[in-house]
C-alpha cells in the first residue's frame, strides 16, 4: 500500500485501522508439566507474565531481543542495588507486551540469598497481583 498525502502536502493520510491480535494461546499446566487446552484474555496475560519473568533475555534464539527479563545480571550485587534495579527490569520486561499497561505497587523482602518481590500489573483485562523470587 502506497501512503497518500493530503492536498496541502503537509501530512500523510491514514486510511487504515490497527487491530489487536487475539491473545488465545496454549494453556500450560505447570503442576503436571503439560499443555492442556487453550487460554484467552486475562488467563493468557497471567501466563505471559509467568513466561516473560522466567525467560532470560538474549539467551534463546527463538525469542526476539525484546522478550524476557534481565534479572540474572543482579546475581552477586548488593541488596539495595537489587531492590532498585528489580523495579526497572521487571517494568521494562513486562511492558514490552502490548496487553500490559503498567507495573507498580512493588513490595520487596530479603531472606538469606533471595529477594522476594511482589507487584501489581495493570492490563487491558484488569489488575493482576503477582511476584517472583530472585536468587542473589
Amino acid at each position: 500500500m502506497i501512503p497518500k498525502v493530503s492536498d496541502d502536502m503537509s501530512e500523510l493520510v491514514t486510511d487504515f485501522e490497527e487491530e489487536r491480535e487475539p491473545s488465545k494461546t496454549y494453556k500450560l499446566d505447570l503442576a503436571r508439566k503439560r499443555i492442556v487446552g487453550y487460554v484467552d484474555d486475562r488467563d493468557a496475560v497471567e501466563q505471559a507474565i509467568y513466561k516473560i519473568m522466567g525467560t532470560e533475555r538474549y539467551d534463546h534464539l527463538i525469542y526476539s531481543w525484546n522478550y524476557g527479563s534481565e534479572i540474572s545480571k543482579l546475581f552477586g550485587r548488593p541488596i539495595p542495588y537489587v531492590f532498585s534495579e528489580l523495579k526497572r527490569l521487571i517494568t521494562e520486561a513486562l511492558t514490552q507486551d502490548d496487553r500490559i499497561l503498567s507495573v507498580d505497587a512493588f513490595s520487596f523482602s530479603h531472606i538469606k540469598n533471595k529477594v522476594i518481590v511482589s507487584f501489581a500489573v495493570q492490563t487491558i483485562y484488569g489488575d493482576i497481583e503477582t511476584g517472583t523470587e530472585v536468587a542473589i
